[in-house]
Parts: C-alpha cells; sequence; structure tokens
C-alpha cells in the first residue's frame, strides 16, 4: 500500500460502516432540517444497534495506486485485490491478487499470517474500541472538533439527503494524529435522510499538515479525499468506493503525488455451517 493509501486508511474510519436497515426511499420535501448534532446522534446509534448486521456480509476490495509526475503524467500504477470481511465489528482485509496475479507461496503464507493475527486482534477488542496500534478517529469525534455549517436538503442518488459542511476549529483540544490533522480539514458530508446513514463525505485539506513538525512529512494543502457508501442488497449501508489525490514531502526531501482510488463490489451475505467445530465453515446465502 502505497503513502496515500495509508493516508486514506487512516481517514477513511471517518465513514461510519452503516449498518441500518432500509427504510422507505424518501424524497426531498418542505420539512424542517432535523438539528445536525441530534442527527449524527441518530447515525451512531443506528450503527451501535445493529453492529453485528455487516459480520454476515464479505466484498471485495479492489485498490489502486498512481505516482504522478510534477506534469501531471502517471509513472507507476499499483493495484491490490482484498477480501473484506468483519470480525467483532472490526474490518479485517485480506489481499489475495497483486498487480492483477495471485500471491505467490511466499506472500500467500505472509498474509496468512497477518491476517489471522488481525483478526485474533480483533476478536479480542470490544466494538467501540480500536483495535491496538489502530490511529483512527469517528466521524463523531471529528465533528467534535468541527464547525457545522450551511444545512440544507438535496436529492442524492434519488433519495433525500441532509447536507452540511464542517470546517476544522483552529482552538479545538485535539489528542493524537488524526485529530490534529482535522484542524486543517474542511469538507461536506451527505446523510441519507430516511436511513440515517452517510452516503458520500468530501473532505480536503485547507492548509499543510506536518506529521511529527514535517520530519517525517507533510501533507500539502488541496490533497483531498472522497468516500461513498451504498444501500446492498436493500439491507445494508457497506463502502462502495473512495478516490484520493495527495501530494506531500516526505523526510524533508522527496516529494509525492498519489492518486488512489477504491472501488467495493461482489457483496455477499454468508451463514456460517457447523456440524462440528473443526468443520465450521463460511458458505454464501440467499440475497
Amino acid at each position: 500500500m502505497g503513502m496515500v493509501g495509508k493516508i486514506l486508511f487512516f481517514f477513511s474510519i471517518l465513514l461510519p460502516a452503516g449498518v441500518a436497515v432500509a427504510q422507505t426511499v424518501a424524497q426531498p420535501s418542505a420539512a424542517p432540517l432535523a438539528d445536525i448534532r441530534q442527527l449524527i446522534e441518530q447515525v451512531k446509534e443506528h450503527q451501535r444497534q445493529l453492529n453485528k448486521v455487516r459480520e454476515n456480509y464479505t466484498y471485495t476490495s479492489m485498490q489502486s495506486t498512481q505516482d504522478i509526475d510534477g506534469n501531471g503524467q502517471v509513472k507507476k500504477t499499483e493495484t491490490a485485490e482484498y477480501e473484506v470481511f468483519y470480525v467483532n465489528s472490526h474490518v479485517v482485509a485480506r489481499k489475495v491478487k497483486k498487480d492483477g496475479k495471485p500471491l505467490d507461496e511466499p506472500e500467500e503464507k505472509k498474509e496468512t499470517e497477518r491476517v489471522t493475527k488481525e483478526a485474533e486482534m480483533a476478536a479480542k477488542t470490544p466494538p467501540d474500541q480500536l483495535v491496538e496500534r489502530e490511529q483512527q478517529v469517528s466521524i463523531y469525534q471529528m465533528l467534535g472538533l468541527m464547525e457545522v455549517r450551511n444545512p440544507r436538503r438535496e436529492n442524492y442518488k434519488g433519495r433525500s439527503a441532509i447536507v452540511f459542511d464542517f470546517v476544522g476549529r483552529k482552538d479545538a483540544k485535539t489528542h493524537g494524529l488524526i485529530e490534529d490533522a482535522s484542524k486543517k480539514l474542511e469538507g461536506t458530508l451527505w446523510v441519507d435522510e430516511a436511513d440515517r446513514q452517510v452516503a458520500h463525505m468530501d473532505v480536503r485539506f485547507i492548509d499543510n499538515f506536518r506529521v511529527a513538525g514535517g520530519l517525517l512529512a507533510t501533507i500539502q494543502k488541496g490533497s483531498s479525499f472522497h468516500f461513498d457508501q451504498s444501500l446492498v442488497n436493500g439491507e445494508l449501508w457497506l463502502p462502495t468506493g473512495a478516490e484520493a489525490s495527495v501530494e506531500a514531502r516526505v523526510l524533508l526531501v522527496k516529494g509525492v503525488r498519489q492518486h488512489f482510488t477504491e472501488r467495493d463490489y461482489d457483496f455477499k451475505r454468508f451463514h456460517v455451517e457447523a456440524q462440528t467445530g473443526k468443520d465450521a465453515k463460511a458458505v454464501e446465502g440467499a440475497k
């Protein structure tokens, strides 16, 4: 995973992994807008109530990272394909292909060891806590550090959405890398009005962000991130794609420009068949 992919991973948790059962599609109306803070609490409550539902789903994530030169031309492209599933409400991704080819035997062995450790750690970590060594922040934490502006109602992909803008507060008290970065961000959030789930989010840096005072890296102003979720099988909101364009300077010397895209698809619902413990297996179930 390239640098932009790692940065995008840090920020991907800003999107709450939606697990709300679908409601009737709602078209924009003239009804008063919900209070934004109250709306976010409702999104959070939906997630907490139905956290286990997404553990019945697996899907494929195709990720591509392009290195861009100073003229805006692509120098190199790397791709990776992952099988994504959830353990105790924590996401786990197993790499199955690199640059379109299946992993070779040593790579597959190493990936199996990594995923096994990650799954074991996730199983021991409560759903409402971060897995050890994760540096992530939820959208609820982030918005607590933001000034919220311009709430409005829009039609987004044929459904009514409550939309609002946000910008980091310079005086916010922060702890940790990602919360510190939130002061440098602004963006727009689309919340599905019927299901109270995040459908889309745009985030961009409005100032340079220095990691370790710039000694490790400096993410340049203008770097941007986009995330999407959609209703899957009329039942569940899951990630469907992401995109990022990042310009940074690493170790005070190397300039990096990367474009990252992610496409999530082939959502499958499964259940566990188990006659005996050792024979337990996951099988694809009906839609």
